[in-house]
């Protein structure tokens, strides 16, 4: 990350936000080249079949496995087929976790197999696995008020479902919370409202006050199960094996493609999402619909001949889903550059139906996490409600996809360190009617695209990044921190 003194320069010298913009009609101004951008794609075929290749063909794209490099050699090639110019793939070290062999079982009251996924960064468990009596609780609240009694335990966290925000801080927190008692392992039910006997992996973070102890999720079947038991006087007792562990970092990249701006190519609107994935399922929806959209509302803007006045960057980040090292190497290899970026924009909650578009201007903390101080409200600046209204006429533009609407809060996990620096960061909303049923499993594969809303995304995506990059003034970022 930039030093205090880099930040202080970039605060400085950031232009005034919307000074040539405030009173322009964008909805006016832009009408009939939105209307181009959304009928080509609307009948794109390109975008999904791209989509489909880097599914099908690669797979899924953990860091540190032998798939990303493929998925980032054959993405480089694509944005070069496509017609973006100073392609580049900048080196990232990233996390090498592999997670080898596993399974779990409960052995009494009854004896079934468990179904599990070991969460990425976990521990292995000792050779032979773990034996030991479980704990069922709900909350971090019950889980203190086991005190000694979780020694020794396989602590299961029942809670159910929320909101992902909310309840993800079971998997991520969860096995620190658990080993400061003593906890010799954890299960944790899958962050999901979907009951499908479907595990759901995801990272975890190990404190460093707290001993590291192996960790898996397991379905919501049987997490309500193993609850069931206990409430019924039962103790179960579960059998746990996994062959976790991390290596030494590998070799990645970012990947980088440009449509020049016509009149100010050193500003930049970036737009992108993550190339890499778990190493379960296809990695469809996380986050392949968000990287083949981004590019395919690029490669649109280019065959239409349209030449914005600033430049639109597209960027697939690596390593988001354990280590945003990615996006955080993104910051540093821009450097002074910083100061000339317009808007970033994330699409990595899926391709369901579009609603509208998100916009900042809060870049953290995106998750509470329960116990935590909450972070004191801050109230929009001047600069930032005329920022929203301005999102509000360019989400006028897609009314005839029915996708207007305009939200607080936008981007992601890898725009969040440009997000922090005063960048604005805006994403695509949808429904996300489904998105938290497949994330992180087996299940998301490209089956669950469906093609006309993922050409619908495209849509947003091209119409948002081109009036962006072309209209006068720019948005307001939240203050730089």
């Amino acid at each position: 990350m930039p030093s205090r003194l880099a930040l202080c320069v970039l605060c400085c010298t950031l232009p005034v936000p919307l000074a040539a913009a405030k009173d322009i009609n964008l909805a006016k101004r832009y009408r009939e080249v939105a209307n181009q951008l959304i009928d080509a794609s609307l009948v794109d075929e390109a975008g999904y079949n791209k989509l489909t290749y880097l599914c099908d063909r690669i797979g899924n794209r953990l860091s540190g496995s032998a798939n990303l490099p493929k998925a980032i050699a054959w993405a480089a090639e694509q944005m070069k087929s496509d017609g973006l110019v100073n392609v580049s793939t900048p080196a990232v070290k990233v996390p090498r976790w592999v997670r080898g062999n596993e399974s779990g079982a409960i052995l009494s009251p009854i004896e079934r197999p468990l179904h599990m996924v070991g969460l990425g960064m976990s521990v292995a468990t000792p050779p032979g696995g773990i034996t030991a009596d479980t704990v069922v609780v709900s909350t971090f609240d019950q889980l203190e008020q086991l005190g000694n009694r979780a020694e020794g335990k396989i602590v299961v966290f029942n809670a159910p479902y929320e909101s992902y925000d909310k309840t993800v801080a079971y998997r991520t927190l969860g096995a620190s919370r658990a080993a400061k008692l003593g906890a010799v392992a954890v299960l944790v039910r899958s962050i999901t409202p979907l009951a499908m006997q479907l595990p759901h992996t995801g990272t975890l973070r190990y404190e460093d006050d707290s001993a590291k102890i192996p960790a898996a999720a397991i379905t919501i079947e049987d997490a309500t199960l193993l609850g069931r038991l206990q409430a019924g006087g039962a103790t179960p007792r579960i059998h746990l094996s996994m062959e976790a562990h991390t290596e030494a970092d590998a070799d990645a990249a970012n990947v980088m493609g440009e449509i020049p701006g016509s009149e100010h190519p050193e500003e930049i609107v970036v737009m992108g999402g993550h190339i890499d994935s778990w190493d379960v399922g296809q990695g469809a929806q996380d986050d392949g619909a968000g990287i083949m959209a981004t590019l395919e509302a690029a490669a649109l803007i280019r065959k239409l001949g349209l030449k914005p006045r600033r430049t639109i960057r597209v960027a697939f980040w690596v390593n988001e889903e354990n280590g945003g090292r990615g996006g955080k190497a993104y910051v540093a290899w821009a450097g002074d550059a910083l100061k000339n970026h317009v808007a970033a924009i994330e699409m990595d909650e899926g391709a369901e139906t579009p609603v509208g578009i998100g916009y900042g201007p809060e870049p953290l903390p995106r998750r509470p996490v329960p116990g935590a101080a909450s972070a004191p409200e801050r109230k929009p600046t001047a600069e930032e409600q005329a920022s929203m209204k301005m999102c509000g006429q360019i989400a006028s533009l897609l009314k005839r996809l029915k996708a207007d609407h305009v939200n607080q809060g936008g981007g992601g996990s890898d725009v969040e360190p440009l997000g922090v620096l005063g960048v604005p960061m805006l994403s695509p909303t949808t429904t996300a009617a489904h998105y938290f049923d497949w994330h992180h499993t087996q299940a998301d594969t490209v089956d669950k695209v469906d093609r006309e809303d993922f050409r619908r995304n495209i849509a947003v995506l091209a119409v948002l990044a081109y009036v962006l990059a072309d209209m006068p003034g720019r948005l307001a970022g939240a203050p730089a921190q």
